[in-house]
């Protein structure tokens, strides 16, 4: 028996069966096109996977940048980022709060424009009205999640005293309305404001 023979053989099984693991792994499938009727196909520019890491690590260093940064490391605000167009959504005390988050996004690094969506709060907020709003925050959330027709993951949902903000990038306007549909029906919210915006 030669053991050195079979070894040999053992390894380049071994090897060329990862190089074919390895090249399925750059094969991009395409869906079908809408047979029934072509002309609705509307499917949102594809994100590549090194795309939504590299969309990760920018949200990542954002959320860093604004939570090491005095003057607005205590607000709630919302990062999503897209193809490195980082959109800021939440509630904030005044407009220099605004301004000085979006220069702090602007300075990170991987970050190609800002796009700020966030809103002044009205009036002051109490103890009752912090566990309300996160009572609908949940349910806006949980409605979102239920809905079929809405990609609720990529939508952030934050509220102040009954005002709901959504904020984040979907697919088509129809899922942008549908969500602002889904969220006015749920109890307790009293306004809802889009923030979202469409993917490009």
């Amino acid at each position: 028996m030669n053991t050195h023979s079979d070894n040999f053989k053992v390894a380049l099984a071994i090897s060329t069966g990862m190089l074919v693991l390895l090249s399925g792994c750059n094969r991009t499938e395409t869906p079908p096109p809408n047979m029934a009727n072509p002309s609705t196909t509307s499917a949102a520019p594809a994100t590549t996977m090194g795309v939504e890491v590299d969309d990760s690590v920018v949200t990542t260093k954002v959320k860093s940048a604004l939570l090491g940064d005095a003057d607005v490391k205590g607000l709630d605000i919302k990062v999503e980022t897209r193809k490195g167009m980082v959109q800021l959504s939440g509630f904030v005390d005044n407009q220099l709060q605004i301004d000085r988050a979006t220069a702090v996004t602007r300075g990170v690094e991987g970050v190609k424009s800002v796009e700020s969506s966030m809103t002044l709060k009205n009036g002051k907020l109490t103890a009752g009205n912090q566990i309300d709003d996160g009572v609908i925050t949940a349910n806006v959330k949980s409605a979102l999640l239920a809905e079929q027709n809405v990609k609720s993951f990529d939508i952030g949902v934050v509220t102040r005293k009954g005002e709901v903000q959504l904020s984040g990038y979907v697919n088509n306007q129809a899922q942008i309305d549908r969500a602002i549909e889904v969220t006015r029906s749920v109890s307790g919210v009293t306004g809802v404001v889009n923030e979202m915006s469409v993917k490009k």
